[in-house]
């Protein structure tokens, strides 16, 4: 366990994320996977996935780019898993950081 500003994640959350995350979760976002992206990570964009129903995506929007974050895409998603429709969840991408490169 890794704590970031006196949360408890189960690994340390990457340091080009980090604002993002608490941001969110300042707001009582429930952020459950994020990456800071770049070379060697899930993903060439900085990302953020998130729980809940269809206001808590423009609420996330809102909050992100209040603190100026950015954004570049909010999405629903579904994801297919051994032939499983498993979701929705949304997820905020962001611009490409320092961090990430």
């Amino acid at each position: 366990m890794k704590r970031t500003n006196g949360r408890v994640f189960g690994t340390a959350l990457d340091k080009g994320i980090a604002r993002a995350v608490n941001t969110l979760m300042d707001a009582r976002i429930e952020c459950f996977e994020s990456c800071q992206g770049g070379k060697g990570h899930a993903r060439p964009e900085p990302f953020i996935k998130f729980s809940g129903e269809q206001p808590e995506g423009l609420k996330a929007l809102s909050v992100a780019m209040y603190a100026g974050l950015n954004v570049t895409r909010l999405q629903r998603v579904w994801d297919v898993q051994d032939g499983e429709i498993v979701g929705p969840w949304w997820e905020l991408n962001f611009s490409p950081t320092k961090e990430s490169h």
